[in-house]
């Protein structure tokens, strides 16, 4: 029988990926291309859409020419990509501003003024979900505020991945696990609903919302300006695709309640799946997941592995001839130095703030409790043991939700460092699976894109089928109480910390212009 094969295309918050899978989720080839994110202002995080989709083309064309298959044995294409932000189509052919990509707080003041006058309260009854500043319902009313005539000029609203599929197939669609998450969604209907957006003052946007399809539908197809572009066969269906938060879930196998999916990579992304939404008010966001009659129960922040990927950068270009004398690279390295140092001989907190923390958009990092006797080995043991902390502050609050738990299964940077991983299970006190991918993301999509042209009957079989755990660790109980103490004093740190925030943030050159 002939081998199928699906490529998967990932546009996260740094990096986009093209990758080919087969039928049992074995990678044939993959490609990927580093996104430039612009931060033009604070608060501001930025996307040039015609280079991120000139990135995407380049990784496509990569993917192929190193799969040792045609172009046209790719039976079908999907996408994922971050959720969140906001990617805006304009009317004269073109993207009508920059994308805006999720990690963007420019929006932070719409949140609290509508916890402040209830409007919040009355969405959540429609939406099952708090409203973040980086969400389409934030971005789209301080866009109406501050700079209408981009509204004006939209003719599709898009998520990252809608975009891309749209400038693959020319076809203009909104896929339900994405758009679940935006806040403009009724998750009773699973539809639009006039009534929210007029709650948000947005029901002029009614018309440039695109239409609704599902993960597994087929929305478009490649065609010939793409195919001559990208090496991809004109005609190749293109799935609706998800949201990469769904996609990574998909490729670990959550197919049922027994385990909580953790992503350690821009974002911080903890969830489970139920048949049920959290609606106690305990939780973040509930959205529609990619497995019909599953809601994605999730909680979620900024302060993930970006934080260590940005340290690492800044503050540890000069470790390169160390690490090369030992054959590591800087991650490597990382790992060696955290391994050096044993959890209770350190006590420097670091807060993974670098783009807002969990709940406060003006949060920024820090490191608490610096003194002359640390050296780079308690710094980045100091990032690591942060990262992983926000992460648990964000675990703490689904599992009060669940009454058992079995596994944690870990993508993400995390994911690729066993240092890293077992600190999860450490601080965590549960199992940590990693999954046999380098690209859940990609393999999310894939396992949509199989689906959606019948090699599978549906999600699960297909899931079963695709994925295989690798690498399986078990927690250790004598660190598991040595972080438990660090995990409380972390609390501690960010609690205190939490009302300077709004007063540190504001700008000191407005007070002292007249003195200029």
């Amino acid at each position: 029988m002939k081998e199928s094969y699906f490529m998967g295309i990932d546009n996260g918050g740094t990096m986009c990926k093209a990758v080919i899978f087969d039928s049992r989720g074995r990678e044939i080839s993959s490609a990927s291309r580093k996104l430039t994110m612009e931060t033009p202002r604070p608060g501001y995080t930025e996307r040039d859409m015609e280079d991120l989709w000139t990135q995407n083309v380049l990784a496509i064309r990569s993917a192929l020419a190193e799969a040792p298959v045609k172009a046209d044995e790719v039976r079908a294409v999907a996408c994922s990509g971050h959720g969140k932000g906001l990617y805006l189509w304009g009317k004269q052919d073109r993207p009508a501003c920059r994308g805006i990509v999720s990690t963007d707080t420019r929006a932070w003041e719409y949140p609290g003024k509508w916890a402040d006058d209830g409007t919040s309260a009355r969405a959540f009854e429609k939406t099952c979900q708090q409203i973040l500043a980086c969400q389409p319902v934030s971005l789209l009313n301080w866009l109406k505020e501050n700079n209408p005539g981009v509204l004006e000029e939209t003719e599709w609203i898009f998520s990252v991945k809608d975009y891309i599929r749209f400038r693959l197939t020319g076809e203009a669609y909104a896929e339900r696990t994405d758009f679940s998450g935006t806040s403009l969604m009724n998750l009773r209907t699973g539809e639009t609903d006039r009534e929210l957006l007029a709650l948000f003052g947005l029901e002029e946007i009614e018309d440039r919302l695109p239409p609704l399809r599902s993960s597994t539908d087929i929305c478009g197809l490649i065609t010939a300006e793409t195919a001559a572009a990208t090496g991809l066969a004109e005609g190749t269906p293109v799935a609706g695709g998800m949201f990469d938060i769904d996609a990574c879930a998909l490729a670990m196998d959550i197919t049922d309640e027994s385990n909580l999916c953790v992503i350690a990579g821009t974002w911080s992304i903890n969830e489970f799946i139920s048949t049920k939404p959290i609606l106690n008010g305990s939780i973040m966001m509930n959205s529609l997941y990619c497995l019909d009659g599953y809601y994605l129960i999730e909680e979620c922040s900024p302060t993930s592995a970006g934080n260590l990927e940005w340290y690492v950068e800044t503050f540890m270009k000069g470790e390169k001839e160390k690490a090369a004398a030992l054959g590591m690279n800087l991650f490597q390295y990382g790992d060696y130095l955290v391994e050096s140092l044993p959890p209770q001989e350190q006590s420097l907190q670091f807060l993974p703030y670098l783009f807002g923390s969990n709940y406060n958009p003006k949060a920024r990092s820090c490191f608490v409790g610096m003194d002359p006797s640390h050296s780079q080995a308690h710094r980045i043991r100091a990032v690591f043991e942060g990262i992983v902390f926000c992460h648990m502050a964000h675990i703490d609050r689904l599992l009060a939700n669940r009454e058992k738990t079995r596994a944690i299964r870990l993508a993400g940077g995390a994911a690729k460092s066993l240092v890293w991983a077992q600190m999860f299970a450490d601080v965590s006190g549960l199992p940590v699976e990693i999954i046999d991918t380098k690209e859940l993301g990609a393999l999310g999509c894939a396992i949509a894109g199989a689906v959606a042209t019948g090699a599978y009957s549906g999600l699960r079989e297909a899931a079963g089928a695709m994925v295989k755990v690798k690498k399986a660790l078990e927690p250790d109980g004598d660190r598991h109480r040595i972080y438990r103490e660090k995990y409380r004093r972390y609390l501690l740190v960010s609690e205190a910390l939490d009302p300077l925030w709004g007063e540190l943030s504001r700008p000191l050159s407005d007070e002292f212009r007249r003195f200029l």
